[in-house]
């Protein structure tokens, strides 16, 4: 496994490799859905390359950047054992350089949710993104449902650009008690570790009372109800996959949800598949 730091370096290196390439975008801290990513980018393409960025752009200026977990030679040896051939581990003057001025927008789908708590947040997400595809040129990109807006920006941002890349998308790992894998969940203590679960369970009912034929209002109370304390909702919703906006039409859709844990914010979402 190789392991790159500069865009030019990636290209070196690329210029070897066979084709289909595929990427795997990180920021490090690796758990089993990441790797779950990489083991399915393995099975479908002949050369495999993953990121290791923490990625400033996207995050504000009281969010977690200087403590955002990293663990940069164990994350290595993960996508090693994972069968990664390259991995691209620019550091932040690199991706961006004095006098950077360029962003990406995503326009109305980056608004809502995540993007209302955390604004200018899919800006940097849609701006690293669109430097790792022209960088790696791969033909496909991986990421997981469980950052279901943000798949919704970059498919935005993939079709309004033009960017020869496909976007495959991968159900969200849980632990055995429905908790999403996140990097986040180291912050938890052990009671709030405990109650996390809740933001799945909310979820599935949500999920269940909209497809039996619930109006989304309807539905988002009943999920309200299986949030108590220490969880503090920061949204839930029912909406539209791809605009990320609310729905109530008869069709498929998304419980989206976010739930404070003391300091800690978590996300998830569960499709709704209606009729099927």
């Amino acid at each position: 496994m190789q392991v790159v730091r500069t865009p030019a370096e990636a290209r070196a290196a690329l210029a070897d490799l066979p084709r289909p390439v595929g990427l795997v975008p990180t920021m490090g801290a690796l758990h089993a859905g990441h790797l779950a990513l990489a083991a399915r980018a393995r099975a479908e393409c002949a050369t495999v390359v993953a990121s290791l960025f923490v990625n400033p752009l996207q995050f504000g200026p009281n969010e977690d950047f200087g403590r955002y977990p990293r663990a940069f030679e164990s994350d290595l040896a993960a996508f090693a054992a994972a069968g990664v051939d390259l991995v691209y581990a620019p550091d932040p003057d690199t991706m961006y350089p004095p006098g950077f001025a360029t962003s990406v927008d995503a326009g109305p789908v980056s608004e809502g949710y995540e993007g209302a708590l955390r604004p200018g947040h899919f800006r940097g997400v849609a701006t690293v993104c669109t430097k790792l595809f022209a960088t790696v040129g791969a033909e496909r990109a991986y990421f997981g449902q469980k950052d279901a807006q943000q798949v919704a920006v970059l498919r935005r941002v993939v079709a309004d650009l033009n960017l020869p890349v496909e976007l495959v998308v991968l159900p969200t790992v849980r632990e055995a008690d429905g908790l999403a894998l996140s990097s986040r969940n180291v912050y938890l203590d052990p009671a709030q570790r405990a109650a996390a679960p809740a933001l799945h369970r909310a979820l599935a009912a949500i999920a269940d009372a909209y497809r039996a034929g619930e109006g989304r209002e309807g539905a988002v109370a009943l999920g309200r109800t299986l949030l108590v304390p220490p969880a503090r909702e920061a949204y839930l919703d029912v909406v539209d996959p791809d605009r990320f906006v609310p729905t109530d039409a008869p069709r498929s859709a998304l419980a989206v949800g976010s739930v404070w844990f003391g300091a800690t914010r978590l996300i998830d979402n569960e499709p709704i598949e209606v009729g099927s």
